[in-house]
């Protein structure tokens, strides 16, 4: 036994050399040697083969149901009311204004004004308005003039709609001074007076509902009439016109689209005299009636954000007058905002038909005989384009072009068939018309206001040598300043230069163009300067300087101006 462990221990040594030779040397080593290794008994397993699934079953847990109905009470903190502090409290309002004042050369002045105080569904008032004056401008027949308006209008604002309405009266008296007072004419034979009554009423819906047609509905008379004359015989021999309108307004809403159109009918009748005959040998009846019907559809649309900005359509029109006739005119606009509206380039096509009545050819030029042709402006096309937009917060401006052609464009030249030339005639005339036009505003809150306003026109008439009567050239400014609320001064300024006018008589300022005797009409420089002093909110007294140069330009050609006039007065608030 000794010697066999002995055995083991040798022949350990030498397997532990040799694993040291084996790493040293490049070649392996084989030894042979005996020992003795026991080996354990082999046994049996005894089990029966089987399949063992891989899915192991989950043990089945089974929860009870737990109560979610837990009781709760309800305690309410009560909040106290909220206070507003207004920085500024709204401005108290008057219901009435009344103004009252005269003028050098004995010109009276008078207004009462009556209005409704803040409302959310009513609104209403009336005014009435005197303007007259005694004097006389040296050389020329007599020039007094009165002029008188009342009007009342009220309406009702719900928040599905609003009704509103008007009504009017004016009077105004004057005489076609515009002659030599040599000639020593009767007053009453130059004298004219002009009645205007008319009445007006609307319905507008405001339906918010986008998917909803919302409305506009008008309808409008109106009667205007020049004097009656002395004689009772020629009662029938003085214009008399009458005007009815029905006017509608369309328009849904659809995503960015807009579509909207406006559906109107007007009737004018004009009637002087007799039809066929006539007075006294020079004039003749006229009866006139003018139907104008329009129906003009068009689209708005916003893209970018709503900084571009189109609008297309067409204006439908049927014109029955002498002769019935159809008119489609286009309408087309667009708009681009750049630089969060600092810049607005726009530009466009449009066109239309404006009907002429006595009525509105006498608010331009009341110095017409009341017996006239009538003819309806058309202006077939006309581009236009610019830019407009804000410098600052305190400074707007806009800046355009636009070349028209328009067609029976009223002229007014002096009559020398039926009067001395103190009345005027109307004539039509085709034409080009060039317009350059530039403004810029200025405002300081309520404190400072400055607008400055330039235009520059250019005539091509085809059958007259002038545009007659119309300015070349126009400046304008007009200015209004607060000083602490206690002194308001507004000041106009107006400049016109280039007018023509077709003479008659033969002096150093008329020449003979085309068979035709051109007379300049002057430099127009015309100033008006009012101070208003506010003694406290409800009185106040106030003095107008009109005509600060003293020019007695013509306003028409032989027709000047009252010179440098003063007027001053007080004012009320009730």
């Amino acid at each position: 036994m000794k010697e066999e462990i002995k055995m083991k221990k040798i022949l350990s040594i030498l397997i532990f050399l040799n694993m040291f030779a084996a790493f040293g040397q490049g070649d392996p080593v084989v030894l042979d040697a005996e020992g003795n290794r026991e080996i354990d008994k082999a046994y049996r397993t005894a089990m029966t083969p089987r399949v063992i699934d891989t899915t192991i079953p989950t043990t089945i847990v089974d929860y009870p149901l737990l109560s979610l109905k837990f009781e709760t009470s309800t305690e309410v903190e009560k909040i106290n009311p909220a206070s507003i502090k207004m920085k500024e409290k709204l401005p108290q309002l008057y219901s009435t204004y009344i103004k009252l004042g005269v003028g050098s050369e004995l010109m009276p002045l008078g207004e009462v004004y009556y209005n409704s105080k803040r409302s959310r569904k009513f609104v209403y008032g009336a005014h009435l308005k005197h303007l007259s004056s005694f004097g006389n401008i040296s050389g020329l027949s007599r020039a007094q003039f009165d002029r008188t308006k009342l009007g009342v209008y009220g309406g009702i604002n719900e928040k599905r709609y609003s009704v509103n309405g008007d009504i009017h009266y004016n009077n105004q008296g004057l005489h076609y001074y515009g002659i030599s007072d040599t000639l020593n004419l009767d007053n009453d034979s130059i004298a004219q007076r002009y009645g205007d009554f008319g009445i007006s009423g609307s319905y507008s819906s405001h339906i918010k509902d986008s998917a909803k047609l919302n409305y506009t509905l008008g309808m409008a008379y109106n009667n205007y009439r020049s004097i009656k004359p002395m004689d009772e015989a020629f009662e029938d021999w003085r214009a008399k016109e009458n005007l009815f309108a029905v006017t509608s307004s369309w328009f849904y809403k659809y995503g960015k689209e807009t579509y909207s159109a406006d559906f109107n009918v007007r009737y004018n009748g004009y009637n002087y005299g007799i039809i066929n005959k006539s007075s006294n040998g020079l004039d003749t009846g006229l009866v006139l009636d003018n139907i104008v019907i329009n129906l003009k559809p068009n689209i708005t649309t916003y893209l970018f954000n709503d900084r571009f900005k189109a609008n297309i359509g067409v204006d439908i029109v049927l014109d029955i007058h002498n002769k019935t006739k159809m008119y489609i005119y286009p309408l087309a606009e667009i708009k681009y905002s750049m630089f969060n509206d600092i810049f607005i380039p726009y530009a466009g096509i449009r066109g239309g038909l404006k009907q002429t009545s006595f009525k509105s050819l006498t608010l331009e030029n009341e110095f017409i005989r009341p017996n006239i042709e009538l003819r309806n402006e058309k202006k077939p096309i006309e581009f236009y384009g610019g830019i407009k937009g804000t410098l600052s917060k305190r400074i707007s401006f806009d800046a355009g072009i636009s070349f028209a052609s328009v067609r029976d464009k009223a002229l007014f030249i002096n009559d020398t068939v039926q009067s001395f030339g103190n009345q005027f005639d109307v004539i039509y005339d085709t034409m080009n018309v060039t317009r350059i036009e530039g403004s810029i505003s200025y405002q300081l809150l309520e404190k400072i206001k400055i607008d400055g306003i330039g235009r520059y026109y250019s005539y091509s008439p085809i059958n007259n040598s002038y545009a007659w009567n119309l300015p070349q050239f126009q400046f304008i400014i007009r200015g209004h300043y607060n000083l602490y609320d206690k002194f308001l001064f507004n000041i106009d300024f107006n400049i016109e230069e280039g007018r023509r006018g077709l003479g008659f008589g033969l002096d150093e300022e008329t020449t003979i163009e085309n068979g035709q005797r051109i007379s300049k009409l002057g430099f127009v420089t015309d100033i008006n300067l009012g101070i208003e002093y506010r003694y406290n909110k409800r009185i106040s007294a106030f003095v107008q300087f009109n005509n600060l140069a003293s020019q007695k330009y013509n306003r028409w050609y032989n027709a000047q101006v009252h010179a440098f006039q003063v007027l001053g007065g007080v004012t009320f608030r009730l």
